[in-house]
């Protein structure tokens, strides 16, 4: 119990001499805004989900089965913007790979104004618990534009079962690394919170939209990933020992 406790203390809080710095603690704010927007998406959107793309897929083999209540045109769109997103994640990803700091400062920003322009897109169309029609079109383009940038940069920074979107292999190593597996349990106060962030942002998500709060929900996810590109920039000094890519 006590290094669980400690390697979460060092995820929150991390050492000046750590290898990944502040980052961390950043992509903990970036997965909970992955839990509050995929409970926008998923309780107002016409279940379909913006960041998780392999409950999206499988939502769309239910869809194409003919299970009511799913969409194979949103599924469809959701994959579409996701793999966009995830595309110009990449291309910045190599433009800023020098640097992490800066490129986690660049997408982060980049983001928060999409999911800040389907905010006021859910508040210009009266959204209160769903959205639906072109309004519903429109928000799933742009969170799924967003979520597929959020995961292409996690991917690029590589911090260590911070990947801000997929939990699969994070809950995996967690169990198949630990002391019972014969396993050295690296990390566990980390995945434990990585799992815990992903989770606490689903919470305040479901809470929000079932009581017609779709909007806020967006707006506090708009409010996390600015906070995270305001931080990662001022934090990003050039020379950074932290900065450079991991080999």
């Amino acid at each position: 119990m006590r290094a669980l406790l400690a390697d979460a203390l060092r995820t929150v809080r991390p050492p000046r001499a750590d290898r990944h710095g502040p980052l961390p603690p950043l992509m903990l704010l970036l997965t909970v805004a992955t839990g509050l927007v995929d409970a926008v998406s998923y309780l107002g959107l016409g279940h379909v989900f913006v960041a998780n793309m392999t409950g999206n897929v499988v939502f769309l083999g239910f869809a194409l089965a003919g299970a009511s209540g799913l969409s194979v045109p949103a599924s469809l769109v959701s994959l579409a913007a996701f793999l966009t997103g995830a595309l110009t994640g990449g291309r910045l990803g190599t433009r800023l790979a020098a640097h992490r700091g800066r490129l986690l400062a660049r997408a982060a920003a980049v983001q928060a104004v999409l999911t800040a322009a389907a905010t006021a897109t859910a508040a210009a169309s009266g959204t209160g618990a769903t959205a639906s029609g072109g309004a519903g079109y429109a928000l799933i383009v742009l969170l799924g534009l967003g979520m597929g940038l959020q995961n292409a940069v996690a991917r690029r920074l590589g911090v260590p079962d911070l990947t801000t979107t997929v939990l699969t292999l994070t809950l995996t190593g967690l169990a198949a690394d630990s002391a019972p597996a014969g396993g050295g349990a690296p990390r566990p106060g980390r995945r434990i919170l990585s799992a815990l962030a992903m989770m606490l942002g689903g919470v305040a998500g479901g809470v929000l939209v079932l009581h017609g709060l779709l909007v806020a929900a967006l707006g506090l996810a708009s409010a996390l990933l600015l906070a995270t590109a305001v931080t990662a920039h001022r934090v990003s000094a050039p020379d950074a020992p932290w900065a450079p890519p991991v080999a």
